[in-house]
């Protein structure tokens, strides 16, 4: 019996010495996690987070969202916001370069959020600079070649040719210009008024999500913008072999509704862009576009296009700003214009109101949080 009592004890005890050993090793543990979530969420001095790779990554990203944003400015006349997948792709390019120089046995710095940051904040705004800039709605076209082709007469003072210089010194000027504008703006409808600020705060979600969640989240998401990328960049390459010279036969301009319905602009190209697009506009937007296309391409521009001699000469060509083409730019200028002086009033009268109603309670609680 007391054989077997001293065996009991023993075990007991053996089991308590394990389990101290345990609770130390999760200890341990767990302080080494908040060791590596606090180094990782510590707020680095700038000459950590401005980096040359960082900038060098920037320069390739911005290059690469320029073009996109040219383009969408240039066809659809709208850019989506592109801030979340800038984040996206400058993680994936940070990460598989840090990963590369690794297998290489180079050592490298840590890809921090922070750094992550500073690339997404720098592609975004080269991408700003083609927008903001006019490069892809009016500067361009300040030229005499463009100011011809829309039926304007030649002479001096009605066009100007930007030169690279000039153009330098706009763009320079509406960067900053738009800086100080937002200074304040930020100051009123963040700081104060507490306003929630959708794409930078999913930016931030989700690389906060990136740098704390592990790889698996991110290997998730990078394999799912990539396996639409590919079929992307497949299908364009696809369509090129079934385009014309003139791109004007094929899957680039695609009958859907009949010959007659293409004579008015009226068919499908396939394009994965303008697709991307309508899936990241609200549907209010692409129904908008759609009974706007409907309306004018389908029964205003042929009914004025009847009018030739009438209401324009006959012999000018369409293009011509003095012929159906000054129709199509005036109106839909007009109507653009109406809504968003409509829209500037109503949110100028809202927040002069919510201003005041501040003011006037800050006035009778001063006390008061």
């Amino acid at each position: 019996m007391m054989n077997i009592e001293q065996k009991e004890n023993g075990e007991i005890e053996r089991d308590k010495r394990e389990e101290q050993v345990i609770k130390k090793d999760d200890g341990d543990d767990h302080n080494n996690i908040d060791h590596q979530l606090e180094s990782s969420t510590r707020l680095q001095p700038w000459t950590q987070q401005i980096t040359i790779r960082g900038i060098v990554a920037s320069v390739i990203l911005g290059c690469i969202y320029s073009i996109i944003a040219m383009k969408l400015n240039l066809t659809t006349g709208m850019t989506p916001n592109m801030n979340v997948s800038a984040a996206l792709l400058a993680f994936v390019f940070m990460r598989t370069w840090t990963k590369m120089l690794q297998k290489s046995g180079i050592s490298t710095v840590p890809f921090t959020r922070h750094e992550n940051t500073m690339i997404q904040t720098c592609s975004v705004a080269c991408y700003s600079i083609a927008i903001g800039g006019g490069y892809g709605s009016y500067l361009l076209g300040l030229n005499k070649k463009t100011y011809e082709l829309a039926g304007g007469a030649s002479s001096p003072g009605t066009y100007k040719e930007p030169g690279v210089g000039w153009m330098m010194g706009y763009s320079f000027l509406v960067c900053f210009i738009g800086l100080f504008v937002l200074i304040p703006l930020r100051k009123v409808l963040i700081v104060d008024y507490k306003l929630i600020f959708p794409s930078g705060m999913a930016t931030g979600v989700l690389i906060n999500g990136f740098h704390s969640q592990g790889d698996d989240m991110a290997k998730k998401q990078v394999k799912g913008f990539a396996k639409y990328f590919s079929a992307s960049f497949v299908w364009g390459f696809f369509q090129w072999f079934f385009t014309g010279k003139e791109g004007d036969c094929g899957f680039a301009q695609f009958p859907t509704f009949g010959l007659e319905a293409w004579k008015n602009m009226f068919y499908f190209d396939f394009s994965m862009t303008y697709v991307g697009t309508g899936m990241i506009c609200p549907h209010i937007v692409n129904i908008s576009l759609l009974f706007g296309a409907v309306i004018s391409w389908g029964i205003m521009w042929p009914l004025i296009g009847q009018k030739k001699g009438d209401w324009f000469p006959p012999g000018l060509p369409e293009s011509s700003m003095k012929s159906l083409n000054g129709y199509k730019a005036f109106i839909s200028i007009a109507l653009i214009l109406g809504d968003g002086l409509y829209n500037f009033i109503k949110i100028l009268y809202i927040t002069s109101r919510s201003v005041h109603g501040r003011i006037k309670t800050k006035n009778l609680n001063p006390g008061g949080c």
